[in-house]
């Protein structure tokens, strides 16, 4: 989630929701027998360039399909580079639930439901997409670049991969959506006449899952500037940084009723 939740929201998410540790699905499936199959079936076909296509995803196709078996696995069983693959997509999935249901991130209260009251069942316990994203994401895995992943379903947000992400090839997906991410001037821009760094307000938001792995926000950045010549004049000069205001605007068109 994106730390525009404040004060009491904060304190009353605090208050009232738990993270499960351990899980005990109903038909369980053998870690060797899931698969983001659904999944990567949905993204492939409803997914364009990061714009989702939410009226024609049925909400009892892929999508069910997908998240009753999130729901039968246990994710504790997974090595961490697919355990850590599973709960970015399972953020995605429930996003994208949570959009089908008529809940929207675009007000401060619509934040507040779509984020902490909505809960998700994974592996027979129930999940809501703040605490996914700070106590298990953040705080399990310490990968800064799964920022660039999870998608919240808003404009502002990281675009929505068509594809989804696998434990076999993960570190490779984390640095391509980085990189695609860094380098979208609708969400980072650089004046080198003004030497200002204008950055998405994610890198304020999580700055210290940044600074933890690269000493600060703009060596990060650096890190995945494609721009041989701006790379260069981002490590020789003195940038100020900024960040942009969010847009929480839909990600795609709104969905209909079935």
């Amino acid at each position: 989630m994106r730390r525009t939740l404040i004060g009491l929201l904060i304190l009353v998410a605090m208050g009232c929701t738990t993270v499960p540790t351990s899980f005990s699905p109903a038909n369980p499936v053998p870690p060797g027998q899931f698969s983001h199959e659904d999944w990567q079936g949905l993204l492939r076909m409803h997914v364009q360039d990061g714009v989702v296509d939410y009226p024609a995803i049925h909400p009892q196709g892929q999508l069910s399909s997908y998240l009753a078996l999130l729901d039968r696995m246990d994710p504790n069983r997974l090595s961490a580079e697919n355990r850590l693959a599973f709960w970015i997509n399972a953020y995605n999935a429930f996003a994208v639930k949570g959009i089908l249901d008529r809940y929207s991130p675009a007000t401060l209260f619509g934040r507040y439901r779509y984020f902490i009251a909505r809960e998700y069942q994974v592996g027979g316990q129930s999940v809501n997409l703040y605490d996914l994203e700070r106590e298990i994401l953040i705080a399990q895995f310490h990968e800064p670049r799964m920022h660039f992943a999870i998608v919240c379903a808003s404009a502002s947000c990281p675009k929505l991969q068509s594809w989804a992400y696998e434990g076999q090839q993960l570190d490779q997906q984390l640095h391509r959506a980085t990189s695609e991410f860094v380098n979208d001037p609708s969400r980072n821009r650089f004046d080198r006449s003004k030497k200002v760094a204008s950055l998405s307000m994610i890198f304020k938001w999580f700055a210290e899952d940044f600074a933890a792995r690269s000493g600060s926000v703009l060596n990060f950045v650096r890190e995945y500037v494609q721009d041989a010549s701006l790379k260069q004049d981002l490590f020789a000069a003195d940038y100020r940084v900024e960040f942009l205001e969010y847009d929480w605007s839909l990600n795609g068109p709104s969905p209909q009723p079935w």
